[in-house]
């Protein structure tokens, strides 16, 4: 499946597929909102057992406090099977996000085709969308998932700062480390 995936995904430049996603805040997340009101949107497919997100986890709301005031929006998405994976579930996103105090939004994508249509592998894997939903980056957070102090390479930063000086971003395509996304069975 990820092979296909992989081919079948949002390239680099391409739009991004709409959404309208339920969230743990009880409303219903639609990216054409945030596309009119954001300058660009990380869009981090993200689940609540993964280890290497629990590992960035400081870092994505350390981005978020960092770009708020300038139309930047990260939007976590959680497309991993409950049924394979119960810590998953939607009820179970609430209490994570609550726990975490996430300051963006979490967000199911239940029937897993929003991650199939970005092309999604890993959690944490970042998709970042300029104004117009046109992929500008995807993959790593930054160079080093163990130790904040010891990262060379913010990559996510980095490309949300050369998006908001209309700089083309390079380089626009990393390949995120994580775990696998839970594809149903």
């Amino acid at each position: 499946m990820s092979s296909i995936i992989e081919t079948t995904g949002t390239p680099i430049n391409g739009y991004a597929p709409d959404f309208e996603l339920p969230g743990v805040d009880q409303e219903v997340h639609h990216l054409a909102r945030y596309l009119e009101k954001f300058r660009a949107i990380g869009v981090v497919f993200m689940c609540n057992h993964c280890p290497y997100v629990h590992l960035y986890l400081d870092r994505l709301k350390k981005l978020q406090a960092d770009f708020d005031d300038r139309a930047v929006t990260l939007i976590g998405i959680n497309a991993n099977d409950c049924n394979q994976h119960p810590d998953d579930s939607f009820e179970k996103m609430k209490i994570f996000a609550a726990d975490n105090q996430l300051n963006f939004p979490y967000i199911r994508d239940v029937a897993q085709d929003v991650a199939q249509s970005f092309g999604a592998s890993k959690t944490p894997e970042v998709f970042l969308l300029d104004k117009d939903g046109r992929l500008r980056y995807r993959g790593l957070i930054d160079d080093n998932a163990d130790d904040a102090a010891a990262v060379q390479v913010s990559y996510l930063q980095s490309a949300i700062d050369q998006l908001l000086k209309d700089e083309p971003v390079e380089p626009s395509i990393t390949e995120a480390i994580g775990c696998s996304v839970k594809w149903r069975l």
